[in-house]
């Protein structure tokens, strides 16, 4: 008995370890993924975060992975797809209501909308992040996330000229950072100070700016994108007070990070301070090549940030005016004008084709009863007509006038009824696209003699019971093929096996037969109704 106790305590003590290593392997997957970047090999960091994703147990998980391609296409420069990943995690947090990832999301979506000069879309989620921020249970988290969100709306006040502002949220963000305890510390206070080092450049108060590049400078590893930003405001400064010498070390130190980074803004601020350094130094050769370069980075921001804002060149090379901005009035009223009229014809158009939707499947279905009314007329007349002859190929049982007047004098009228309600009943579900359907088999399903049975679909559905149970199952393929485009896609063997036919032959001929249309033909039609609806859309985030 203990021996057995003792075997039980050592499979728990063994699966303990086990569950917890396979509860982090996912994050140990992404934390490996992501630090492929490091070695420049984007793509497979890409193409491991999609299979992290489809690998993904939980919504938790599927935020995660989300926020890894997000990051990724953002290094890549792919702005547009990083917004795109970052939109759709933010939408699942909705549903999961967590706090922490909220606040994470909402802060790389407010950097990213800001980055291509969406400034309130990216102020909203600012504020949507410091909320949920604020909501976090643990301190230390919730407080890193709090710093991180404050400097956002830094770095936000600082596009807009408001540098008072930016100074007050460094100065909260400061505040938050010193009350936690983190591994990233030093590189979020790195940043905090490179930006007031940034802002009292701006101010033109140079001795307190270098005082803050220099305490970022000494919290920085080599190579970091912050670090190249540093070293260019270094070299600024030295540029204004014209020391060229130490200005020379310091913006070859920014220039070479920035020919090994990604960032646009940090390759666009060096090469124009080098141009600067080249026309102070009097190198009217080497000024035009960084002249150049920082052309290529403007153009390329630029480009980027078109994708997302509208803005007319001369916008954005900073040269506007009076009549100019007029102009740009009457154009704006224009566009929105045609954008008002466009949504009007959209919706016109839509209503119309759901309108001509609703009249084709009406007439679809009175073509459908005609057509089986008239067949079935044909087959009462001849037991030898086409139609017959491709019907239920199961049912054996013959239904003579003879037998139909028998059972005229033989069946009462409440059982007359009683089965036709059955009948009704029978029709609302789908047992006819049983392949072992026959007059017998529903006879015994309906607790009546078949006789019965076929002299009230006779009578009542106008049809022999072959041509009832084909109708029966055309109109239910036809229905399906109308309202669940999926059904489209298959293959008519697939159609036919589905309402109960043997082979896909058969069913195309009573299709046919039932519908005046071969299946194909019908399939084709409403795919080119469906196309049009499809045709006409706005997509966002493509």
């Amino acid at each position: 008995m203990s021996n057995n106790l003792l075997k039980v305590l050592f499979l728990l003590i063994t699966a303990i370890p086990i569950f917890a290593q396979k509860k982090n392997s996912f994050d140990q997957a992404c934390e490996k993924t992501s630090s492929i970047t490091a070695y420049k090999d984007v793509a497979k960091a890409i193409k491991n975060a999609d299979s992290l994703y489809k690998s993904a147990q939980n919504p938790e998980e599927k935020v995660k992975s989300l926020m890894l391609s997000s990051e990724l296409y953002h290094h890549a420069g792919e702005i547009k797809k990083a917004i795109c990943y970052s939109e759709n995690a933010h939408s699942l947090i909705n549903q999961m209501n967590n706090a922490e990832w909220m606040a994470r999301v909402s802060r790389l979506l407010a950097k990213q909308y800001r980055q291509v000069g969406l400034y309130e879309r990216a102020k909203k989620y600012t504020f949507k992040g410091l909320e949920a921020s604020r909501q976090i249970a643990d301190f230390q988290n919730s407080n890193e996330a709090e710093g991180l969100l404050n400097q956002e709306m830094a770095f936000y006040a600082m596009e807009v000229g408001n540098y008072i502002n930016a100074i007050e949220y460094i100065e909260l963000s400061l505040g938050n950072f010193e009350k936690i305890d983190s591994e990233n510390e030093n590189r979020t206070l790195a940043t905090s100070y490179q930006l007031l080092g940034d802002i009292y450049f701006k101010l033109n108060d140079y001795q307190v700016s270098e005082n803050y590049y220099k305490k970022a400078q000494e919290l920085l590893k080599e190579g970091s994108c912050t670090l190249g930003l540093v070293y260019n405001g270094l070299g600024g400064i030295r540029l204004k007070q014209k020391n060229w010498k130490d200005a020379e070390v310091y913006l070859k130190k920014a220039e070479k990070i920035a020919d090994t980074s990604r960032s646009l803004k940090l390759k666009k601020a060096v090469y124009s301070n080098i141009n600067d350094y080249y026309e102070g130094t009097g190198d009217n050769f080497k000024a035009s090549l960084y002249a150049v370069k920082y052309v290529r980075a403007y153009d390329s921001l630029a480009a980027r940030n078109q994708t997302f804002i509208g803005k007319n060149k001369e916008i954005l090379t900073g040269k506007t005016n009076k009549g100019s901005g007029k102009m740009n009035i009457a154009k704006n009223a224009a566009i929105i004008i045609l954008f008002v009229s466009l949504i009007g014809l959209i919706l016109f158009f839509r209503t119309k084709q759901k309108k001509q939707r609703s009249k084709l499947r009406n007439i679809i279905r009175t073509h459908v009863n005609m057509i089986s009314r008239n067949r079935s007329t044909l087959v009462m007349q001849s037991e030898d007509s086409e139609f017959s002859n491709i019907s239920v190929e199961e049912i054996d049982e013959k239904d003579s006038e003879t037998d139909r007047k028998r059972n005229d004098s033989l069946m009462t009228s409440e059982t007359e009824t009683k089965l036709l309600e059955l009948l009704e009943k029978f029709e609302k579900g789908n047992l006819y696209n049983n392949k072992g359907m026959s007059l017998s088999f529903l006879a015994g399903e309906l607790n009546t003699n078949t006789k019965y049975l076929s002299y009230v679909i006779n009578q009542h559905k106008n049809a022999d019971f072959k041509t009832y149970i084909n109708r029966l199952r055309i109109n239910y393929i036809v229905d399906k093929l109308i309202n669940d485009e999926k059904y489209r896609q298959y293959k008519i063997s697939i159609l036919a096996d589905e309402c109960g036919f043997s082979s896909h032959s058969k069913f195309a001929a009573v299709f046919k037969a039932v519908t005046d249309f071969s299946p194909s033909a019908y399939i084709k039609h409403l795919d080119s109704e469906s196309q049009l609806d499809k045709g006409v859309h706005f997509r966002e985030n493509d």
